[in-house]
């Protein structure tokens, strides 16, 4: 996140909390000294619950990026079938969560060829909305009933989108986005050590390998390149030091992308949990007075323009998305939220930046019709299955930092990131030694 964009989320904070003394029935001293502390506490308790989930869905995402190639993707994802539409779920729900890496990836998978169905409807969203990670948050804090809704309902957007880019989408609108990437700038190619997207022109770094030129970001990424090892085995990589050191470096690249979008979604979470009082949501979420169905299509609305506004994206808009479902927001409208996490106004920015601006007003417009479509649906299914959970059972009020098996998780989680962390730290270590070696020399 840069600047305007922290500026923005202080402002949207100061709003919660005016809202909050506004609306408040208490004294305004005893109001800020109760709703600080439920802020706190519910902040923290929320990191304390899901920190070991969160270690292990970076872990799992980093050794499937750096044990597996995806040099070959864009042309498995050419077509707009089953088979293409399933590829890209699948490369996207192994990929990296961040929202703003996902699109980047999306975009050069387009460049290269991939469809618009398979790379900005399949593979962007199940790479933010269908991962191991956010998965599991969902899962502790909102029941594994949420978790089955966002996988059923993920792929039911998925389908709503590629069916919009096959029929709705005139072919010359893509085509002229297609060009519109493909002008952006100079070519680029992948670093094999870290996956970044680097400037062959501009490239400090290469080595030829078998006919082949390969570029790298630093010389750190250069002087670990081994040719023979990127041919091995995930097995291979599993059982050896070189292939854990490529994974804590992928998980702490994820890290480095997604803390602040985290931190910002327990953080609004404590503080609409601490600052607005029930009376406030139970007014603009109240009941089905207009009948059942038009109200959750109003709500599922409501959700998916929450979602624009609060600016938090990927794993972080599931704590927020907690409280939300605690004070009234339903079901479906919940997943209507979290869903639209690929329309936050940056991100519809970079849309415009990418493909220009008739295409990227298309593909915002689509994914928030799709959202809602999606979460309207959902909750009727789920409502008819007799599947909705009730409120209560969410994990947003405060828990305790006992001895249990959250302690243990948290505790083994811990070490192993520390672990991790001295893998990625040595790695580099090791890169900037020979960088001195180097220039010793």
């Amino acid at each position: 996140m840069d600047r305007k964009e922290y500026a923005i989320l202080t402002v949207i904070a100061l709003a919660t909390v005016g809202i909050g003394v506004i609306t408040a029935s208490k004294p305004l001293g005893a109001f800020f000294v109760e709703s600080t502390r439920q802020f706190v506490t519910t902040t923290v308790s929320m990191a304390w619950i899901t920190w070991w989930a969160l270690v292990a869905g970076f872990a799992i995402a980093g050794g499937v990026e750096a044990w597996t190639s995806n040099e070959e993707i864009s042309d498995l994802l050419e077509g707009h079938g089953p088979r293409e539409i399933g590829y890209a779920s699948l490369f996207g729900s192994v990929s990296s969560s961040c929202s703003y890496s996902a699109i980047a990836t999306a975009k050069n998978l387009f460049k290269k060829g991939g469809s618009a169905a398979a790379t900005l409807g399949a593979f962007m969203f199940a790479s933010t909305n269908l991962v191991i990670e956010i998965g599991a948050v969902i899962w502790i804090l909102l029941g594994w009933q949420f978790l089955l809704a966002d996988i059923i309902g993920g792929f039911m957007l998925i389908g709503l989108m590629a069916l919009g880019f096959v029929y709705l989408v005139p072919d010359e609108v893509v085509q002229q986005a297609r060009q519109n990437v493909r002008d952006e700038g100079e070519p680029t190619a992948q670093d094999p050590v870290c996956g970044m997207e680097v400037n062959p022109e501009e490239a400090d770094y290469s080595t030829e390998y078998d006919g082949k030129t390969y570029y790298f970001c630093s010389e750190s990424c250069k002087e670990s390149f081994d040719p023979e090892e990127a041919n091995t085995t995930i097995r291979e990589q599993a059982t050896s030091l070189s292939g854990w050191k490529a994974l804590a470096d992928k998980q702490w690249k994820e890290w480095g992308m997604l803390w602040d979008e985290i931190a910002i979604g327990f953080i609004f979470a404590g503080l609409i949990a601490g600052f607005i009082p029930e009376h406030v949501w139970t007014s603009v979420f109240s009941g089905p007075v207009l009948g059942l169905p038009v109200y959750i299509f109003w709500t599922a609305a409501v959700g998916a323009v929450i979602g624009v506004v609060t600016f938090v994206c990927s794993v972080g808009n599931v704590p927020f998305g907690a409280v939300l479902w605690t004070n009234g927001l339903p079901f479906g409208s919940v997943l209507s939220y979290i869903y639209a996490d690929l329309i936050v106004p940056p991100i519809m920015d970079a849309y415009r930046e990418y493909y220009g601006t008739k295409f990227a007003a298309i593909l915002s417009g689509m994914i928030f019709v799709s959202a809602v479509l999606t979460g309207f649906v959902v909750h009727f299914l789920f409502l008819g299955a007799g599947l909705i959970p009730d409120p209560s059972t969410a994990t947003v009020t405060e828990v305790k930092i006992e001895l249990n098996y959250k302690m243990v998780l948290n505790v083994l989680a811990t070490g192993f990131f520390l672990v991790l962390y001295w893998l990625h730290r040595s790695e580099s270590s090791e890169g900037s030694h020979g960088e001195h070696a180097q220039t010793a020399d």
